[in-house]
């Protein structure tokens, strides 16, 4: 993509990659520019925050992935703004957010997490405003997992607002567990589908179509949500690797049956791939897929 000589901050790299150890979890985080941009010399849509609150056991990672909106100028600002902001609200509360996640307090969470979510994206709306661009032009979705620090505590909360992925690979099989968004109108349909609001393995399925939710024990309320939030809270198993991606994975995961036999194969072994492998993993080709990918794998010892 062409520079600005006065705005060098309005670069976006090629290639960004992340990765950590945490309790009882490796965390791999990448985000790539797809072919589709490389040929024609824009800038990655897709944007990737990953950070820590806290300290200790006490502390909570937050892996936060947006896509700006396609072939609109300014996409990637969005998407960087739309992760700043969510980054900027968790940060604030996550002394409450991982007292929550570690007592497993869902209602709280769902409600709490949905107020951060659409106040991050009321600023994001209230930032296009002052750039006198049209706001559905100048937006992104928006994906974040939270990760407590505590080895005693393995749960890992999911939430966000449109498209993409995620995915648990579990006894060497892919369950695609993304929260289900459907056309109804009206009270808060719980549950995955047409399955039970609780599956066997004890986890919670719910979701919330836009209608108003209690006061937030996080941030005052802001305007009503423009899209549908997505929540999901579960309970890892050793063994686990959990999958959150933007559509540029997503789409092939779901379409092509032998990328998902090619990383079962790279991913089940017990040991997480380097940062290198996780890298080259993630940039499979696939004929017909060339956006953005943009992916973060927690592994479960």
């Amino acid at each position: 993509p062409p520079a600005d000589p006065d705005d060098l901050d309005d670069l976006v790299a090629d290639t960004v990659l992340d990765g950590a150890r945490y309790g009882a979890c490796t965390l791999r985080a990448v985000s790539v520019r797809g072919d589709s941009a490389r040929y024609r010399g824009e800038p990655r849509r897709d944007s990737l925050l990953t950070a820590r609150f806290g300290t200790a056991e006490n502390a909570l990672i937050l892996v936060a992935m947006a896509t700006g909106a396609r072939a609109t100028p300014g996409a990637h600002r969005a998407a960087a703004e739309a992760c700043h902001w969510i980054g900027r609200a968790v940060g604030r509360s996550h002394a409450r957010l991982s007292e929550d996640i570690r007592a497993a307090r869902r209602g709280d969470l769902k409600s709490g997490l949905h107020r951060l979510t659409d106040r991050s994206l009321g600023k994001l709306r209230a930032s296009a405003a002052e750039q006198g661009i049209d706001p559905e032009e100048y937006s992104a979705t928006l994906r974040c997992l939270l990760l407590p620090a505590d080895p005693q505590c393995r749960t890992r909360v999911f939430f966000g607002v449109g498209a993409g992925g995620l995915f648990r690979l579990r006894d060497g099989a892919w369950q695609d567990i993304e929260p289900r968004v459907t056309d109804v109108t009206g009270d808060p349909v719980v549950g995955f589908g047409s399955l039970p609001a609780e599956t066997p393995e004890g986890d919670r399925l719910t979701m919330d179509l836009g209608i108003p939710t209690p006061p937030s024990p996080y941030e005052p309320a802001p305007e009503p949500p423009r899209e549908p939030f997505r929540f999901r809270a579960s309970v890892a198993h050793p063994g686990d690797t959990l999958l959150m991606c933007t559509g540029g994975l997503a789409e092939p995961l779901r379409g092509e049956p032998d990328l998902c036999r090619y990383l079962t194969g790279r991913w089940s072994p017990p040991v997480p791939p380097g940062l290198a492998a996780f890298l080259a993993d993630t940039q499979v080709r696939v004929k017909g897929y060339a956006d953005d990918r943009t992916a973060a794998a927690v592994w479960e010892a």
